[in-house]
């Protein structure tokens, strides 16, 4: 470990939970360097929803590598580039009645997000953007300007303006009706309130602690903005790519955001790969007003593309609600056990967790997890829950294992 400690930036944060020298990976699984196994249900923080090392997407970009295929291409066209758009329209868009223009912003999450501020305001000619409670968005300074986190926030050094946060679903317990506060706000020319460019929201807070927003909740705020005139951004950075069952997770909800932004498990394969789509009316971009130098991956093109396997038809989506089932009922379990502990079972689909009382807990278990060999974090604003995001394609009996291993660390923490 000498040399992580000597040369690398105290920054560094996953490591530090997890004190092993990863070597390979598979499937659901990771190897240390001595050879030990450890079960993932971290799956790269989402990015890899298909599992590591997938064998079909692996194959097909070994072939266009071997091929000496264009690797980078900056926003020229190449083969690969067309095959993913005309897969992607066919596969995702075409089939929701989703029609977007697509916007390669650059290979990172954060990258779709600014693309999304930056088109919003300069599409309305306004400045304000809306964010929520406990939202993340990345690390740049216009995504922390519209994340919560206030460790996260006070890492930019500078003011992060032109945004105001408002109270995410059920933040105040239900105690005041949905977007009383927002829209009495909007409707005050006295309120001090700009009339805002855009709303942000996260159908799912990952990073804020697992907080699920309600379909009903999501199309008031979806009318609230058609009735004020606001655009729409619903980042899909982490919830996206079928992590809550359907591909985008807003379609249980029956909403057609005017931005999406998509990242992580886009490239199937861990690859940097990031898109921003928006409806055609918003594509008001100069040529090169915003651009970067790797906004053209092409081995991402083509893991992305065979990604898109994956989801012809209703099969993974299945898959996934089942799955999502199994988990919740085992947290259930566990919650049900300790109830002085144990706050709560969060979150939907692949992505749910487990909220205690005393938040030093949640590490603990993390802790007690991986010395049981099994990979978790911890998200919320104080760490106060225990996140679970497996790959999508973890068998049952895999998530049984792990799920037991849980219960296990719950217990030799909370007993």
């Amino acid at each position: 470990m000498d040399v992580f400690e000597s040369l690398e930036s105290e920054v560094r944060s996953y490591c530090r939970g997890w004190p092993a020298v990863f070597h390979r990976a598979s499937g659901s699984h990771l190897y240390d360097e001595e050879g030990h196994r450890f079960l993932d249900f971290f799956a790269g923080a989402g990015t890899l929803n298909y599992g590591h090392n997938n064998p079909q997407l692996k194959q097909k970009l070994l072939d266009y590598l071997a091929d000496d295929n264009i690797v980078h291409s900056l926003d020229m066209h190449t083969v690969a580039k067309r095959s993913f758009l005309e897969t992607f329209q066919e596969v995702i868009l075409a089939p929701r009645g989703l029609d977007y223009r697509i916007q390669f912003p650059g290979p990172a999450g954060a990258a779709s997000v600014e693309a999304a501020l930056k088109l919003a305001r300069k599409y309305t000619g306004r400045e304000t953007v809306i964010s929520f409670t406990n939202a993340f968005h990345g690390m740049s300074l216009g995504a922390l300007a519209v994340t919560g986190n206030s460790m996260k926030r006070s890492g930019a050094g500078i003011p992060l303006g032109h945004t105001i946060p408002m109270p995410f679903d059920n933040y105040l317990d239900g105690r005041t009706p949905d977007f009383l506060l927002f829209e009495r706000l909007l409707d005050d020319s006295g309120s001090g309130l700009d009339t805002p460019a855009a709303v942000i929201v996260e159908t799912v807070q990952g990073e804020g602690g697992l907080n699920v927003a309600s379909p009903e909740w999501l199309r008031g705020l979806a009318e609230l903005c058609e009735r004020h005139d606001m655009l729409l951004i619903v980042d899909d950075v982490q919830m996206g790519c079928g992590r809550t069952g359907p591909f985008f997770s807003f379609e249980t909800a029956g909403i057609v955001p005017d931005i999406v932004c998509l990242s992580k498990s886009l490239s199937g394969y861990g690859l940097p790969f990031a898109l921003t789509l928006l409806k055609p009316e918003l594509d008001v971009w100069e040529p090169g007003e915003h651009n970067g130098t790797f906004r053209g991956p092409n081995p991402a093109f083509v893991t992305a593309t065979a990604a898109m396997d994956f989801w012809d038809g209703e099969g993974l989506e299945k898959q996934t609600l089942t799955k999502g089932e199994q988990i919740e009922d085992a947290l259930g379990r566990i919650a049900a056990t300790h109830p002085e502990s144990i706050t709560g079972v969060r979150g939907r689909g692949l992505a749910q967790g487990l909220a205690f009382a005393d938040a030093e807990a949640a590490p603990a278990v993390c802790g007690q997890a991986f010395d049981r060999r099994l990979l978790l974090e911890t998200s919320g604003p104080e760490d106060e829950v225990v996140k679970l995001l497996p790959p999508l394609t973890t068998s049952p009996d895999e998530l049984a294992e792990g799920l037991d291993i849980i219960a296990a660390s719950v217990e030799a923490v909370v007993a």
